[in-house]
């Protein structure tokens, strides 16, 4: 597969993967975790699982290696500490114009959920090891918080007490503006984590 065609593209596939900023989040998800999973364990997370599509063993090889290398990618940007967030998750008033971002953390969440087993064995490691648990635990708290109140802003409205509900509504942008540090804080809660189990981060370094 041509390099400068992102697998999100790829006429032969794209329909056969979930939209690109859902399967984006998921693999940053995967990139982010304490303890990232092989391919074949998370890839299906992003694949959509229909009969109706077949391809050659080809196609498939070009599918695993675009979704390896949004995943280096992933991991590149965190090791050198650069903005995470994708351009096009962008803040607005408008469903629409903000679905980009919804869809992306909506990818995040889910991915995030299915390595819960990874976070479990790093969170029990890292306590026989003396880490201090209860302060990450708040942290890590906080940062899904925003993820899923961001994710789906009014359900997060509609689910707040009454009296609450218009001050979180007028706090969303504020709320919005702060993602970029907590995508920052949500890494950097997994790599202390991280330090308790095997170092898989130079396995999918880029070439």
């Amino acid at each position: 597969m041509p390099q400068a065609i992102s697998i999100f593209e790829h006429p032969a596939l794209k329909h056969m993967l979930a939209s690109r900023p859902y399967a984006e989040g998921v693999i940053f998800a995967v990139a982010s975790s304490p303890e990232i999973p092989m391919p074949e364990e998370w890839m299906p997370w992003v694949i959509e699982q229909s009969g109706s599509h077949s391809i050659s063993k080809d196609q498939a090889d070009d599918m695993a290696d675009g979704l390896m290398k949004v995943l280096r990618d992933a991991l590149d940007a965190m090791r050198k500490q650069q903005v995470l967030l994708p351009a096009y998750c962008t803040w607005s008033e408008n469903d629409a114009e903000r679905a980009g971002l919804c869809e992306w953390l909506k990818g995040l969440l889910t991915g995030h959920q299915q390595l819960e087993k990874v976070w479990q064995r790093a969170w029990h490691e890292g306590g026989e090891q003396g880490s201090d648990l209860p302060g990450l635990a708040e942290r890590l708290t906080r940062c899904l918080k925003l993820f899923s109140t961001l994710a789906e802003p009014e359900q997060a409205i509609a689910n707040a007490p009454d009296a609450q509900r218009k001050v979180l509504a007028d706090g969303l942008p504020k709320l919005a503006a702060s993602l970029p540090a907590m995508l920052q804080e949500y890494v950097a809660i997994s790599g202390e984590l991280a330090g308790h189990l095997p170092n898989q981060f130079e396995t999918f370094k880029s070439e």
